[in-house]
């Protein structure tokens, strides 16, 4: 192998706030944008959604930055991919762990580079188009984007752009988020200053903040909280751990974590005051519904909560002042929050089949056919989506404990010791040990089985058990099961490849 098709490999992040950004860049995404605001209006009572996002912060300290430390600290340590860390940490037997935490992001990576392609056209569409006027004529707008080979052209077009970024190595991956994070983190800020000054929109911003706190009886409530935020701090998916292979040993692990996770968050309730403060401004304020009727608009948005982002928020622009440059900054922030993503779940992928010997060129390449092929099936449908989005942001939980397991099998006592080595960092109290532990592992556990329960008792009793039913027990199960047992049957010949 020459010495250029290497050096991409050899590169590290050139200074800290490069890695912030990067990091910024796994944790805000679409999912900020585009499903979090969604989630919070399901979860809200009558009252308001502010229990959600009690519950939602809740898991930010306990679930998510634990992980991200986890990872971090795992990538650091190792300077492998995810098979690699696991092949390493927890022993041979064990590498299909590692491989189940690489499959669950990139097979998130195969529907995320479709929505990210709608993005794309939303953005060509409000840059050259008039906004639709009425619900009749957006679904219009819609169902012909829908009915057409378009999504199977912008996501070609999402998949392109990661693999050039990604091609070129972790400098390239840096420089790119010097620009995008910035940009986006602008364009969020002028929208929802926008959004604030909307006549009405304070309702909305009211019933965001308002907790109705017999929600937090509900355990539909805490794996909605868990789930989110594990899915829009990009959590246990083995993203910062594939990033943290290109750190510089006297970065600081815990103090990234925080500035990750809680930066995200910070993205996160921004983009929700901007978006429940538009749909109320527009809709109680300009069309006369009730709070009630308001909410059921958020709520039943549609597969893969499409309606609220790529049908109501152009209509909703269309009727403000200044909406259509407002819709322009609005889908070029959710593209690049997007591409952002999409460049850490290419790396990860890319850097496992780096670990077996194959060149970055020849590791891109094999990733953006294996995204591209299986991303066809949700761009042609969205039913199925829809269902990946369910099986695998569910799926989180154990990758989640997967990264907790690798964490104590190395023990968590050492990995503290080794992290209170670094300089100029935080240090980590007790409660990291205590998280990594237990908390984790039994929440994960509860969680899980809970969902199991309550889903073949409560929410589908007549078809909690027919795989072909998107959103049952059994579709999850399956997939699982699918996945881990060829990782199981195939984990010799997928840990004697991974270089260590």
């Amino acid at each position: 192998m020459s010495h250029k098709s290497e050096s991409p490999d050899k590169q590290m992040f050139s200074s800290r706030l490069g890695l912030i950004l990067s990091a910024l860049g796994i944790a805000v995404g679409t999912g900020n944008i585009w499903r979090f605001p969604r989630i919070a209006a399901q979860n809200g009572g009558e009252d308001g959604a502010g229990a959600f996002l009690f519950a939602w912060l809740i898991f930010l300290f306990v679930w998510s930055i634990p992980l991200i430390i986890a990872e971090y600290a795992l990538g650091r340590k190792f300077r492998l991919g995810a098979i690699g860390v696991f092949k390493k940490a927890v022993g041979e037997k064990f590498a299909w762990m590692g491989t189940f935490v690489a499959f669950v992001s990139t097979a998130i990576a195969f529907f995320y580079t479709v929505v990210v392609g709608w993005c794309i056209y939303y953005f060509y569409l409000t840059l050259f188009h008039p906004l639709p006027s009425d619900s009749a004529e957006a679904m219009a707008v819609w169902d012909q984007f829908q009915g057409s080979n378009w999504p199977l052209f912008f996501h070609f077009i999402a998949v392109a752009f990661g693999a050039l970024v990604v091609w070129k190595g972790i400098r390239t991956i840096e420089k790119v988020n010097k620009i995008l994070i910035p940009t986006l983190l602008f364009i969020v800020l002028l929208s929802v200053i926008r959004a604030v000054t909307l006549p009405g929109a304070f309702e909305g911003i009211k019933y965001l903040f308002t907790p109705d706190w017999a929600q937090l009886s509900k355990p539909k409530i805490w794996l909605a909280a868990l789930t989110q935020n594990a899915w829009d701090t990009g959590a246990g998916w083995g993203l910062f751990l594939t990033y943290a292979v290109y750190m510089q040993s006297k970065f600081g692990v815990v103090k990234n974590a925080f500035i990750t996770g809680i930066g995200n968050n910070a993205v996160s309730i921004i983009a929700a005051i901007m978006i429940f403060g538009t749909v109320f401004s527009v809709l109680n304020t300009e069309m006369g519904m009730t709070n009630s009727e308001t909410l059921e608009i958020m709520k039943t948005s549609g597969p893969a909560s499409t309606g609220l982002t790529f049908i109501w928020m152009p209509q909703l622009f269309a009727k403000m002042p200044m909406g259509s440059a407002l819709a322009v900054l609005f889908f070029m922030g959710l593209t690049f929050a997007g591409f952002s993503s999409i460049i850490a779940m290419f790396e990860l992928p890319t850097r496992v089949l780096l670990d077996m010997g194959l060149s970055r060129s020849k590791a891109i390449s094999l990733v953006v056919a294996v995204v591209y092929l299986f991303g066809i099936p949700s761009a042609k449908n969205l039913n199925l989506l829809s269902n990946q989005d369910y099986v695998w942001g569910i799926a989180l939980m154990i990758s989640g404990a997967f990264i907790a397991i690798a964490i104590m099998k190395l023990g968590v006592k050492q990995m503290t010791e080794e992290l209170a080595a670094i300089h100029n960092d935080w240090k980590l109290g007790r409660w990291w040990i205590y998280e990594m532990k237990y908390v984790i592992p039994v929440a994960a556990f509860i969680l899980l089985f809970w969902w199991l329960f309550q889903s073949a008792t409560v929410f589908a009793p007549e078809a909690w058990y027919n795989p072909l039913n998107p959103f049952s027990v059994m579709t999850c199960v399956l997939q699982w099961l699918i996945v881990l047992s060829l990782f199981i049957v195939f984990n010799r010949v997928i840990a004697q490849k991974t270089k260590t």
